[in-house]
């Protein structure tokens, strides 16, 4: 899968979808913003469970966002790995297989080729 291009259609699909549901996509974005705040978490951190939320619902669309804030935040290849690992034990295949993809999407948005 092609992430950059797959998010940015996702992207485009949802700025259709705000044009229609202003105030509720206006309160969802708020609520994001109040969520991913630092405090007692760092937002990095939040960003991980969020990612391991997008990986047991098998959210394609969420585990590209969520992969894509954590490149922003810095996140290394190791931090994912011990993520994806949590998050495979915690739902077994099915979770393994969306873990897979999130270590997809984050070798094409760091430009890092598995070698």
């Amino acid at each position: 899968m092609d992430w950059k291009a797959f998010l940015a259609e996702v992207e485009g699909n949802i700025h259709h979808l705000a044009k229609d549901t202003p105030a509720t996509m206006k309160g969802f974005a708020q609520m994001g913003s109040a969520a991913k705040t630092n405090g007692a978490l760092s937002e990095k951190t939040k960003e991980f469970i969020a990612l391991g939320i997008a990986i047991s619902t098998r959210c394609d669309s969420c585990i590209g966002f969520h992969v894509r804030s954590l490149v922003r935040l810095g996140a290394t290849l190791d931090e994912l790995n011990e993520a994806l690992a949590m998050a495979s034990y915690m739902g077994g295949g099915p979770s393994i297989a969306y873990s897979a993809k999130a270590r997809e999407a984050f070798e094409q948005f760091t430009g890092l080729q598995d070698g």
